[in-house]
């Protein structure tokens, strides 16, 4: 029986411009804007980490140099916390830095998704690893969303994308999943389509920015044909993957915000507040006074 390599890294694709939160990401990454007290990208970090994560390799471009320095240490800034004895800060401070060994790869152009992933091929090597999008935060009162697809992976020894249903409305936003059978939770998947029409969407299951690739994925991006814009899809190798070996979708139990729109993060931001034990009872009383 095949030996199921433990999965120690994960990839973070953080080059985007972030234009949908233009004028606010023009000199700050949007992974860095503050969900309640916290980055974005933090909560993703913290979620690979309470899932076994050891190794994060973000992929970073122009701009993106805050990323890294929230990550790393802050000698100056733990000293004054030291001086004035704003212990349980230093302690929060020093735990960012503590979490992980982290690496960072420059893309120097935004080439597609997978373009980014080829960029990591060396150091990942002949490991199974796990891809985190920096737009999708989930909220899980258990098990993560990354471990829950962690636990399909070791289950079945393959690739494993995250699903959720969204409305046939909203399919053409997302790559959907062309399903062969279901069990529980877990889909045998035959193929992807990227942002299909509504009356050619192969299903309503989308794929969101949670994936563990087995490392055929190389070859098979290797084989993409760039689009009209010059850009590997990481859709069109998880495709030519299929065509290979065996793919599975997770539906997750979690919720999900969509904080790349400017709605969902919107939504984020309140839903987050309320569950904050320092926060919540008194944001809930401020909402209820709010006239509408």
């Amino acid at each position: 029986m095949k030996k199921i390599k433990k999965i120690k890294k994960a990839v973070f694709p953080v080059a985007g411009m972030g234009t949908r939160f233009l004028p606010a990401t023009k000199a700050s990454p949007k992974e860095m804007l503050p969900l309640v007290d916290k980055p974005l990208i933090q909560y993703v970090v913290e979620e690979a980490i309470a899932s076994g994560i050891e190794e994060i390799i973000m992929i970073t471009g122009r701009g993106k140099y805050a990323i890294e320095d929230h990550f790393d240490r802050s000698l100056e800034l733990e000293s004054l916390l030291e001086k004035r004895n704003q212990w349980q800060a230093l302690a929060d401070l020093k735990k960012i830095s503590d979490m992980c060994d982290f690496w960072y790869i420059r893309q120097k152009e935004p080439l597609g998704l997978g373009h980014a992933i080829l960029k990591v091929k060396d150091l990942v090597g002949d490991e199974p690893f796990a891809v985190l999008l920096g737009d999708d935060i989930i909220h899980s009162d258990g098990e993560p969303a990354l471990s829950q697809l962690m636990d399909v992976h070791h289950k079945m020894g393959s690739s494993v994308v995250a699903i959720e249903e969204v409305t046939r409305a909203k399919v053409s936003s997302y790559g959907v999943v062309d399903p062969e059978w279901c069990m529980d939770s877990m889909y045998k998947i035959k193929g992807l389509v990227e942002k299909p029409d509504i009356d050619e969407a192969p299903s309503n299951l989308a794929v969101i920015g949670r994936y563990i690739l087995t490392p055929a994925i190389f070859d098979a991006l290797d084989g993409v044909v760039p689009d009209k814009k010059g850009e590997i899809q990481l859709t069109a190798g998880l495709n030519r993957l299929c065509a290979s070996e065996a793919m599975y979708g997770c539906k997750f139990a979690g919720k999900r915000y969509d904080a790349g729109d400017k709605l969902g993060f919107l939504i984020a931001t309140v839903e987050y507040a309320l569950r904050r034990e320092d926060l919540g009872a008194s944001f809930k009383e401020y909402l209820s006074s709010l006239k509408f």
